[in-house]
């Protein structure tokens, strides 16, 4: 019973200890986009921490106080196929390892594709991942953050997420009657979810655009056909024995971020698979040390 207790005492001290705060839900007057939902359509959560079945999205803040926040802030979008959300190790934990860098971090609980309740679920992740970047920037200045050092990670078809906000900010899904810019001001992009093309991901395609979806839709949510001049610096984590995500994925993006003339660091693994979060087991590296570095040679970490 003790050690219970001290587990449990342990959990509330750390999660308070980074500061996260209640959620934000992203549209408080009503989704945009949306059915009625179906009574057996239920957000749930196991064990893991696996959630699926979103139909009210939220963003999760997780605050610094004024001496220790550098005026960063990143929206930290879990993986999942577009089926569910890996909350904990590529949410929370992801915020959690931010805010010891200064950083102000927002987990995006996000909706997942499904015509059961949405008009077009080809847009309803995107709509979220770009209402959630209009609302950090538009309230930078109450949460103590800089409108010009807003961030994006994602983590597989989180990736896929956080590269098409990345890439397809200027042809909005939203309604933004206040033309808050919809650009990230940088992104990382972990072992992710890149091309809807012969190295794809089947189920993120599927689960996003359908089954038989048309070319045209294919190139569109291809993100290394995306890329322009104006795509945010990017930094990109793989491994190469990836069986999930193919490799091949950071690389199409890496090479089109070249040929556009932006500024890119990537890092492979030579082993490491798929999914491993923080921390790859089959390597002493530390990536998130790699991205530290990243932010602050890009001055994003430089003063407020």
């Amino acid at each position: 019973m003790k050690t219970i207790l001290s587990a449990f005492i342990l959990t509330i001290a750390t999660t308070l200890s980074y500061g996260q705060e209640k959620p934000i839900p992203l549209y408080p007057k009503g989704v945009p986009n949306s059915k009625p939902t179906p009574a057996a359509y239920v957000e749930k959560i196991n064990e893991s921490s696996w959630i699926d079945h979103v139909s009210v999205p939220t963003l999760t803040p997780y605050f610094l106080s004024k001496d220790k926040a550098n005026g960063v802030a990143v929206i930290v979008i879990p993986g999942g196929g577009y089926s569910g959300l890996a909350s904990a190790h590529e949410g929370m934990a992801i915020a959690q390892e931010f805010n010891k860098i200064g950083v102000t971090a927002f987990v995006l609980k996000y909706r997942l594709p499904s015509d059961e309740i949405m008009v077009d679920r080809s847009i309803g992740p995107l709509q979220d991942a770009q209402t959630a970047i209009m609302i950090v920037r538009k309230r930078a200045a109450e949460w103590g953050t800089n409108p010009n050092k807003i961030g994006i990670i994602g983590f597989s078809a989180g990736g896929h997420l956080a590269s098409t906000a990345g890439t397809h900010f200027d042809k909005p899904v939203i309604e933004n009657k206040e033309n808050i810019s919809l650009r990230p001001d940088f992104m990382m992009l972990i072992y992710p979810v890149i091309t809807f093309g012969e190295q794809a991901h089947v189920g993120s395609r599927e689960n996003l655009i359908g089954k038989t979806p048309s070319a045209a839709q294919v190139d569109l949510y291809s993100n290394e056909k995306q890329i322009t001049a104006n795509t945010p610096p990017t930094f990109l984590v793989h491994a190469e024995d990836d069986k999930t995500v193919p490799v091949q994925n950071s690389l199409l993006f890496y090479d089109a971020l070249l040929k556009n003339g932006v500024k890119a660091e990537m890092h492979l693994f030579q082993e490491g698979g798929h999914g491993f979060g923080l921390n790859n087991s089959k390597n002493k590296g530390k990536w998130f040390d790699w991205a530290t570095n990243w932010l602050d040679e890009n001055g994003f970490l430089k003063g407020k």
